[in-house]
C-alpha cells in the first residue's frame, strides 16, 4: 500500500488555479510599483509638494519593499509560506486603503511604506508556493515559471496604462484603491487553494534587518533632503546622517559576520560574477527609474499631456519590453549568449536615455504631438529594447554565479539589488536635477526652461550610470549561461 502512496500524492489538483493566484500577486506587487509613475504629476499638485517630497511616494514603497525581501523569505521558510502569504495580503490591502484616503503627504509615505513590508512578504513566499507545486514534474515546472515570468512584466506594463485611466477616469486615490477588491478576493481564495506550504527550523536574523533598512532609510533620506538647506552635500544634518548610515551599514555587516544564519551570507560575494551581476543589476534600477521618473514629468508638465495621454504615450515601451522578454529573449540568449545580451541592452538603453536629453523645451498643443513623434518615440523605443535585452541575462548571470545551495538567497538578494539601486538611483539623480534647476533660477533662467534643463540632466545622469554598467558587465561578468 505504501508504493502507491507518492502516485496520490504526486501533483496538487489545485495547482494551476493556484498559480493563477499567485501569478495574480506577482502582476499587483509590480503594479503597485509602475501605476504610480502617470498620476505622480496629479498626486504633486494636489498636495503642493516639490520634486523632492514626491519620489518618497516611489521610494517608501520600493525601499521597504527591498530591504525586506530577504528577510520576507526567511519568515517564509521558518514561519510557512501560507501564513505568510496570507499576512502580506492582508498588510497590503489594509495599507491600499490606507494610502487612497491619506489626507496628507505623509500619511500616504506612511502607506506606501506598508505596502512595501505587504509586498516583502507575499514574494518570496509566493515563488516558493510555485516551486513546491510544481516541482514533480519539469515540464510542468517550466511552463509554469513561465507563467510566473510574464506577471512581472505584464504589471508594469498594466500599471503604465491603468495609472493612466483611473488618474483621467476617476481620480489618483483609485491607484491604490483598486488593490482592496483584489486583495479580499485573494484572501477569500487562500483556504481553499493555496497549500501550507513547508517549513524548516532557523532563526530569523530581526536585528540584521532593521540596520540594513534603517541604514539605506537614513542614506537615502540624507540625499534627498541635501538641497534644502543653503549648505546644502555640507550641511551638518546631511553629513550627520551619511555618517550614521555608514556606521549602521558596517554594524550590519558585523552581524552578518557572527551570525549563524544571516540574512545575506557574506560569503556569497566572494563569487566575483554574482558580486558584478548585483553591482550591474543596482546600477540597471538606478538608471531605469530615474529615465522612467523624468519622461513621465516631461509628459505632463512639458507636452502637457493629461494623465491618460501619458498612459498611452508610454504604452509602446512597456507593451514592447513585456513582448520581447516573454516571447524573444529566450531565443535571443541561446543564439547570442547571455552576456552578450545585456551589454547590447545596456548599450541601446544608454543611447535612449541620451536621446530623451535632447527633447525639446517649447511645447504647444500645436507641436507637442511633433515633439512626441520625433523625439520621445524614437527614444522610448530604443530605451524599451534596451531594457528588455538586459533584465533577464541580469538575473541569469546573478543566480548562475552561486552555489545550488545559496540559489534561493541569490535569487532575492539580485531582486533586493534591483530595488535598493532604483531608489538610491533615483534619489541621487532627482537631487542633482533639482539642485540644477534650483541654480538656473537663481540666475534669472525662466522656470519652463530651468525645468527642462534639469530634467535633461536627469536623463544624462541615467545614461551615465547605464553606461558604468555596461562598463562594469564588459570587464567582469563572466557567464556560462548559453
Amino acid at each position: 500500500m505504501t508504493s502507491s502512496l507518492p502516485s496520490v500524492t504526486l501533483a496538487n489538483p489545485n495547482r494551476w488555479k493556484a498559480l493563477s493566484i499567485l501569478s495574480l500577486a506577482q502582476f499587483l506587487i509590480i503594479l503597485d510599483t509602475s501605476i504610480i509613475g502617470v498620476a505622480l504629476p496629479t498626486i504633486q499638485e494636489h498636495f503642493s509638494i516639490t520634486q523632492t517630497d514626491l519620489q518618497w511616494i516611489f521610494n517608501a514603497y520600493v525601499i521597504t519593499f527591498g530591504t525586506l525581501l530577504l528577510l520576507g523569505g526567511k519568515l517564509s521558510d521558518i514561519i510557512g509560506q501560507r501564513i505568510m502569504f496570507a499576512i502580506g495580503f492582508l498588510i497590503l490591502t489594509g495599507s491600499s486603503i490606507l494610502a487612497g484616503l491619506a489626507p496628507t503627504n505623509d500619511v500616504l509615505i506612511l502607506g506606501r511604506i506598508l505596502q512595501g513590508v505587504g509586498a516583502a512578504l507575499i514574494a518570496p513566499a509566493a515563488l516558493s508556493i510555485v516551486m513546491n507545486l510544481f516541482s514533480n514534474n519539469r515540464s510542468e515546472m517550466n511552463k509554469a515559471m513561465g507563467i510566473w515570468g510574464a506577471a512581472a512584466p505584464a504589471g508594469g506594463t498594466a500599471g503604465v496604462f491603468l495609472g493612466g485611466i483611473i488618474t483621467a477616469w476617476f481620480d489618483w486615490p483609485w491607484i491604490f484603491l483598486i488593490n482592496v477588491p483584489i486583495g479580499i478576493m485573494v484572501l477569500a481564495l487562500i483556504p481553499k487553494l493555496i497549500p501550507q506550504g513547508t517549513k524548516k527550523k532557523g532563526s530569523i536574523d530581526y536585528l540584521g534587518a532593521l540596520t540594513i533598512t534603517t541604514s539605506l532609510a537614513l542614506m537615502i533620506y540624507s540625499i534627498v533632503t541635501a538641497n534644502e538647506s543653503d549648505s546644502g552635500w555640507l550641511s551638518i544634518q546631511t553629513i550627520s546622517m551619511l555618517a550614521a548610515s555608514i556606521v549602521l551599514l558596517i554594524i550590519f555587516i558585523a552581524i552578518e559576520k557572527r551570525s549563524k544564519e544571516p540574512l545575506i551570507p557574506l560569503g556569497i560575494f566572494k563569487t566575483i560574477n554574482l558580486l558584478s551581476s548585483n553591482i550591474v543589476m543596482a546600477l540597471l534600477g538606478a538608471s531605469w527609474v530615474s529615465m522612467w521618473f523624468f519622461l513621465n514629468l516631461y509628459l505632463q508638465q512639458i507636452l502637457h499631456y493629461g494623465p491618460l495621454e501619458s498612459g498611452l504615450a508610454l504604452l509602446p515601451m512597456t507593451g514592447l519590453i513585456m513582448v520581447i522578454i516573454v516571447w524573444a529573449m529566450p531565443k535571443l540568449i541561446r543564439k547570442l549568449g547571455t552576456r552578450e545580451n545585456l551589454i547590447i541592452g545596456l548599450g541601446l538603453l544608454t543611447l535612449g536615455m541620451t536621446l530623451f536629453s535632447l527633447t525639446p523645451y517649447v511645447a504647444t498643443e500645436d507641436n507637442n504631438k511633433f515633439i512626441y513623434m520625433v523625439y520621445v518615440l524614437p527614444a522610448s523605443i530604443i530605451a524599451a529594447l534596451g531594457m528588455a535585452f538586459a533584465y533577464i541575462p541580469i538575473l541569469m548571470s546573478a543566480i548562475s554565479g552561486a552555489k545550488i545551495e545559496l540559489s534561493g538567497v541569490a535569487s532575492g538578494l539580485v531582486n533586493t539589488s534591483y530595488q535598493i539601486g532604483s531608489a538610491l538611483g533615483l534619489a541621487i539623480v532627482v537631487s542633482v536635477s533639482t539642485f540644477h534647476s534650483e541654480t538656473l533660477i537663481k540666475f534669472g533662467i525662466n522656470t519652463l526652461e530651468a525645468l527642462i534643463n534639469g530634467f535633461h540632466l536627469g536623463f544624462i545622469g541615467a545614461a551615465l550610470i547605464s553606461a558604468l554598467a555596461a562598463i562594469i558587465s564588459t570587464i567582469l561578468i563572466r557567464t556560462k549561461t548559453q
